[in-house]
């Protein structure tokens, strides 16, 4: 995981922190399982102990991290098949619900970056780069949540996001340019351009919908290699 060094002449060193730590839970930059200490992470954004120290209490109240009582270090909670399936049925409560709140502030600029960042994401792919490609599928998304103009639903995809983060990057990995998934992302396009607010609802949910059974496989096959494991 790299972090971006932080300025100390900014108001709210804090806040900058919660930012930049958010962020690389969201794109991935916390491998699940990997432990990591308050001190590093200060080291890495070139900052105090104190503030990371808060962020990271934000972070954990998020269910984002976890501090382990072992030896105080940090890092990604542990995912279950029940709490994915959780994540799952929330973020096609609220992800859906943002994008078609979305529909009526969509602009012709606005449906050419989402046509950017697409294209971002389908490069990446094809490079087999998965931090281009996480990097691209957040902005892809959350320059559809802005547009719907509801701090709350935003929040709570946001939240989501921090807690499945790591996780979708861990299914980068299986996917390769001859397996993709099916682009959703120029369906929900499509139907942007259109300003069909219920096609765009049903295609963010298949997007999510698709994405997150991926992501279950990833968690069933882990969980089945060390059963074997295991008994060998």
């Amino acid at each position: 995981m790299s972090l971006s060094t932080l300025s100390t002449d900014e108001p709210s060193v804090h806040d900058q922190v919660y930012e930049s730590l958010a962020e690389a839970l969201i794109q991935g930059r916390f491998a699940p399982g990997k432990s990591v200490s308050l001190r590093t992470l200060a080291h890495q954004l070139g900052v105090s102990a104190m503030p990371v120290r808060e962020a990271v209490r934000r972070l954990i109240a998020q269910k984002a991290l976890e501090l382990q009582p072992s030896n105080k270090r940090l890092r990604v909670p542990s995912l279950s098949e029940n709490r994915l399936q959780q994540l799952m049925t929330a973020r096609q409560w609220v992800e859906p619900e943002l994008a078609f709140r979305a529909v009526k502030n969509i602009t012709p600029a606005a449906l050419h970056q989402l046509k950017t960042d697409d294209a971002h994401l389908m490069s990446a792919l094809e490079r087999g780069d998965a931090d281009a490609y996480m990097q691209a599928n957040y902005a892809f998304h959350f320059h559809i949540y802005h547009l719907a103009e509801a701090d709350l639903f935003f929040d709570m995809a946001r939240s989501l996001w921090l807690q499945s983060g790591p996780f979708m990057r861990s299914v980068f990995g299986r996917l390769n340019a001859v397996q993709l998934p099916q682009d959703h992302h120029q369906e929900l396009i499509s139907a942007f351009a259109r300003k069909d607010a219920e096609a765009v609802r049903r295609h963010m949910a298949e997007d999510i919908h698709e994405g997150m059974d991926m992501m279950l496989d990833a968690l069933r096959a882990t969980a089945e290699n060390e059963a074997s494991l295991t008994l060998s």
